[in-house]
């Protein structure tokens, strides 16, 4: 018996050393893997006291000149284009509004989590080109990449804080559905076949975003009362911020204004 003992001594004590120099990273993932995960909780916004965001984004001075696409390198592409086709770095609609550029809520939401929706935001190539050239999302939201062109494209999203990939299309290739888990503004996306073709996604943490259209303005619904600082973005200018507070069941503006030349 007093063999054993000191066999069963001796096997525990080695059982620790060997567990000491485990690195505490090690072991703390290590339980991570082996506790159930708790389920999430949503932030539920209460419609009674919720209120609203608008604006407009505008331009002024004298804006970038236009890029002429040289699409001739793919004579299939050429075809789908009976005019010459321009790249609009800096897109100005009637009186200075800003088009394609991208707002949403920057910070005001810490510590709350937002459901991502059920529906996939879409991304087409169509005509050589990715539609929409600007697009928002939510962090966690499928994005739901097609090829509507009789020709083969490349979607490669140059993520840097989620997951890069890179995947081709061929005509009538069946839908690419990926994810962007964490929040990344923006995402330059590229066709690594047709190199003037590029798109750029803005993946957000809560569902308060908005891409400006031809009059340049914006509306974000259903929030919470609280004070956010609202982010506009735009591909060749940069971004502007504003503080705004939304009280109960009022509206909030927040306009913005980036120059040219």
């Amino acid at each position: 018996m007093k063999i054993n003992f000191l066999s069963i001594l001796a096997a525990s004590i080695l059982t620790v050393a060997c567990s000491s120099q485990t690195p505490p990273a090690k072991q703390a993932e290590a339980s991570k893997a082996t506790t159930p995960a708790k389920p999430v909780v949503y932030f539920k916004v209460d419609p009674a006291t919720a209120g609203t965001v608008t604006g407009k984004i505008v331009f002024t001075g004298k804006a970038p000149g236009r890029k002429k696409i040289d699409m001739d390198e793919d004579p299939l592409c050429a075809k789908l284009h009976k005019t010459a086709v321009y790249d609009d770095g800096v897109e100005v609609g009637r009186k200075g509004a800003l088009v394609n550029a991208f707002v949403y809520i920057k910070t005001g939401f810490e510590g709350k989590k937002f459901e991502p929706p059920v529906d996939p935001v879409v991304i087409d190539q169509h005509g050589c080109w990715f539609v929409p050239r600007v697009l928002g999302m939510q962090a966690g939201q499928a994005l739901k990449a097609v090829n509507s062109d009789p020709i083969t494209h490349n979607i490669h999203p140059r993520a840097k804080v989620n997951y890069e990939w890179n995947q081709n299309q061929p005509e009538g290739a069946e839908p690419a559905i990926r994810k962007f888990p964490w929040p990344e503004v923006m995402i330059r996306v590229k066709c690594n076949i047709h190199p003037w073709m590029h798109a750029w996604i803005g993946v957000v943490d809560n569902p308060y975003f908005a891409v400006t259209g031809e009059n340049g303005s914006f509306e974000l619904k259903n929030v919470p009362p609280g004070t956010y600082t609202i982010e506009a973005w735009q591909e060749t200018l940069g971004t502007q911020q504003q503080q705004v507070t939304v009280a109960a069941s009022g509206k909030a503006a927040a306009d913005f204004t980036f120059k040219g030349e």
